[in-house]
C-alpha cells in the first residue's frame, strides 16, 4: 500500500526535459515496482462507501434463488389459460411466503410483485386483463409461458463474481454486495495523504493576507481531491522558505510511502526542497517535462528516513494553481489509483468547439466547459485563462483537453482525450 505526502516547494535542477508520454510511462513503471503487496482491511458494509474491494465478492446463491413474479397477477398454467378461460382461485401468495400450494389445472393462484411461484404454475396475468367473481377468475388475454417471471438463477448464479476487486464502493455497489450477504467487505487500507505548502508569501486561506501574499488554495484543492480518491489525509500546513523549517517538515512527510511537492518549483534561489531531500538519497528521475502547463514537475525515488528502507515515489509540483491540479491528475492520482488497485479508468473523448493556437512542440493542457449544440452532439469550448496562476477562471470549466505535440493549430472538431477535474 501506499502513503503520501504532498507538499509545495520543491524544483529539481537537473536540466533536460522528457515528452509527457515518457513522464507518465515512467511514474506508473516505477511506482507499481516498489509499491509491493498493499494492504486491505475487513469493515462493516455501512462504512464501506468509497472504499476500494481488495477481495472480489461473490453472489452466495442463484439469484434470484426461486422462480419469481414481477406483476401483481394471477399465478397460471400458460397452456390451459386461453382468452375468456375461467379458473378457480385457490389461494395466495404474497413476498416472503412459501408456496404451499400447486397451480393444478383448472387453477389459479393470486400472486403479488416478488413472490415465489406456486409449483404447477409457469407465468403470471396481471390483474388489470382479470375479472373476478368470488373464487372465479375470467382471463380476457392470451398467455406465454414465462410471462411476468424472472427464473430462477436468470440474475446470478451462484458462487459467480458481483463485484471484482479494484471497484470502489458506490451506493448500488452497496446494494449488490448487501444482497449477496457482504456484511464485512475486504477494502483495500486508505492511502495516508499528508499535504504541505511552501513559500514566505502563502498565509492560510482563512488569515487576511498582507498586500504582497496569497491564500493558501492548493491545499485546499489538493486535499478534495486526494479525499475524493478515498485517501486519508494529513494537513502539515505550510513551510516557510527556510532549509530547516523544509527538512523538518519533509522528515514528517516521509513517514509516508509517497511524498508530493507543490509550489516554487522553478529554478529561482529560494527552491530549497531538492537539496533537503538529496540529503535524504532522493534519485531525481526527471524534473521538466514538455507540457503547458505544469513544465516544471519532478519525480523522483527517495528511500526515506536512515531506519526506513523503503522505496518511496517522490513528486514535485509546480506551485501555480492550474498548473498544480494538470499535475495532479495526470500523474500523482493515477500513482494512487494503483496503490488502491484500481484501473487508470476509462479515457472520454471530446471534439473542440473552436480552433486553438498552441506553442509546438509541447503537449498543451487546456481548460474547458462542456456544452451541447442544438443536434445533441457534446463540444469541449476552450476556456480562457490569464495563465497558470489563474485559478478563479476554473471555476466554469468541468476540466481540461490534451492537445498533443503536432501543429501549431488545432482545428475545430479535432477529437482529444477530456479530462475532467474530479
Amino acid at each position: 500500500m501506499i502513503d503520501v505526502f504532498i507538499m509545495g516547494g520543491f524544483l529539481g535542477k537537473l536540466g533536460g526535459m522528457i515528452s509527457y508520454q515518457d513522464a507518465r510511462e515512467l511514474v506508473i513503471a516505477r511506482v507499481r515496482g516498489i509499491a509491493g503487496a498493499p494492504l486491505s482491511e475487513s469493515v462493516p458494509l455501512r462504512e464501506a462507501l468509497g472504499r476500494v474491494l481488495a477481495r472480489e465478492i461473490l453472489s452466495d446463491r442463484e439469484y434470484p434463488p426461486f422462480d419469481r413474479s414481477i406483476r401483481d397477477g394471477y399465478a397460471v398454467r400458460a397452456a390451459v389459460t386461453k382468452p375468456g378461460a375461467r379458473l378457480r382461485c385457490i389461494g395466495e401468495l404474497k413476498a416472503g411466503d412459501a408456496p404451499s400450494i400447486s397451480a393444478a389445472a383448472g387453477t389459479c393462484v393470486q400472486i403479488m410483485t416478488g413472490a415465489a411461484l406456486p409449483d404447477g404454475a409457469d407465468a403470471v396475468v396481471m390483474v388489470e386483463y382479470t375479472s373476478r367473481e368470488g373464487d372465479t377468475v375470467q382471463f380476457d388475454r392470451a398467455v406465454k409461458v414465462g410471462q411476468h417471471v424472472v427464473r430462477r438463477g436468470s440474475e446470478q448464479a451462484a458462487g459467480l463474481t458481483v463485484l471484482p476487486a479494484g471497484t470502489r464502493m458506490g451506493f448500488a455497489e452497496m446494494a449488490a454486495a448487501a444482497q449477496v450477504g457482504a456484511a464485512n467487505p475486504v477494502v483495500m487500507r486508505k492511502p495516508r495523504v499528508a499535504i504541505l505548502t511552501t513559500g514566505d508569501e502563502v498565509v492560510d486561506f482563512a488569515a487576511t493576507p498582507g498586500p504582497f501574499q496569497i491564500r493558501n488554495s492548493n491545499s485546499v484543492s489538493l486535499a478534495a481531491q486526494v479525499a475524493l480518491l478515498g485517501a486519508e489525509l494529513v494537513i502539515l500546513g505550510n513551510a516557510e522558505d527556510s532549509l530547516d523549517e523544509l527538512r523538518e517538515k519533509i522528515s514528517v512527510g516521509l513517514d509516508a510511502d509517497l511524498l508530493v511537492l507543490s509550489g516554487g518549483v522553478s529554478m529561482g534561489k529560494y527552491d530549497l526542497v531538492e537539496p533537503v531531500l538529496c540529503e535524504l538519497g532522493a534519485e531525481i528521475l526527471f524534473d521538466a517535462v514538455a507540457i503547458r502547463p505544469g513544465k516544471p514537475v519532478v519525480f523522483a525515488i527517495c528511500k526515506g528516513k536512515p531506519f526506513d528502507a523503503q522505496s518511496k515515489p517522490v513528486f514535485g509540483l509546480p506551485g501555480n494553481p492550474v498548473s498544480t491540479l494538470v499535475c495532479l491528475t495526470r500523474y500523482v492520482l493515477p500513482a494512487l489509483r494503483g496503490s488502491l488497485g484500481q484501473s487508470p479508468g476509462r479515457v472520454e473523448r471530446m471534439a473542440l468547439s473552436a480552433p486553438i493556437t498552441v506553442t509546438p512542440p509541447l503537449t498543451h493542457f487546456v481548460p474547458v466547459r462542456l456544452e451541447q449544440d442544438d443536434w445533441g452532439r457534446d463540444w469541449a469550448v476552450p476556456a480562457p485563462t490569464n495563465g497558470s496562476g489563474d485559478f478563479t477562471a476554473l471555476g466554469s470549466t468541468e476540466g481540461f483537453v490534451e492537445l498533443p505535440p503536432g501543429p501549431n493549430t488545432y482545428a475545430k472538431g479535432f477529437v482529444t482525450r477530456l479530462y475532467r477535474w474530479s
